[in-house]
């Protein structure tokens, strides 16, 4: 199942082994910045963060999906230990809770009334899911790549996060190919996800916030990994 495909139009990830030679030094005289580079500090950093939250604008469009699809909302992310918490709240469409607790995963549908309860390790073969919570390594589950021709242009502007393409090692069901664009400072600010029929998730995050949970009270951080549906919404475990 992937996370991003499986909420409401949905759509966070993400590893070759890149034949490139090691980076040299440009005519501007700094080095250049091969994929695999950036890959390697965009690990480096998810891999030392302990909480991370962002928001995030999401489209879908495809020949077979019809007309495109949006929604928006805010996703958190911790971990602890060998625990890895995650919670996305979806505001539109339609509110959306989908949330981990490390034991159980949940989706809460408002609209339809209905919550969908299963074993938090089916999160486990999704891709966002397992980057974004520190459980996977991109180099050991993708192929890195130069970006695209059409997104060429974009890698070359100074200051711009940086555009680079992934694909899986192994086929994936729901995914063809993955474009992450990287800032300067590590952090993922798009992702793009082709399926195998070319239908495009687009999700932009912004408001990114690292390490947000260190502060806080052990009590207010289980709170925000914690949902109760109101009463009345039927309950369906799997």
């Amino acid at each position: 199942m992937n996370l991003i495909k499986s909420i409401t139009v949905p759509a966070v990830l993400l590893g070759i082994m890149l034949l490139f030679a090691p980076a040299i030094m440009a005519e501007t005289g700094k080095a250049t910045e091969f994929p695999e580079d950036i890959i390697s500090r965009l690990q480096s950093k998810y891999d030392n963060m302990t909480s991370l939250s962002f928001s995030f604008k999401q489209r879908s469009q495809g020949e077979m999906s019809g007309r495109p699809k949006t929604g928006s909302g805010t996703a958190y992310f911790h971990k602890q230990d060998t625990t890895s918490r995650m919670r996305w709240n979806y505001a539109e469409p339609d509110r959306q809770v989908l949330i981990s607790d490390g034991k159980t995963f949940s989706m809460y549908f408002a609209q339809l009334q209905q919550m969908i309860i299963s074993p938090a390790e089916q999160l486990d073969n999704d891709l966002t899911y397992s980057f974004f919570s520190g459980r996977a390594k991109i180099a050991d589950t993708f192929h890195i790549l130069p970006p695209d021709p059409e997104y060429i242009q974009e890698q070359v502007n100074e200051g711009q996060p940086k555009p680079l393409k992934l694909v899986p090692r192994e086929p994936q069901s729901q995914m063809q190919s993955i474009h992450l664009w990287v800032t300067e400072d590590s952090l993922i600010r798009r992702i793009e996800i082709r399926d195998h029929f070319d239908t495009i998730t687009l999700l932009n995050l912004s408001n990114i916030e690292v390490n947000f949970l260190d502060d806080k009270p052990a009590a207010q951080v289980d709170s925000l990994f914690s949902f109760t549906p109101p009463e009345g919404t039927e309950i369906i475990r799997q």
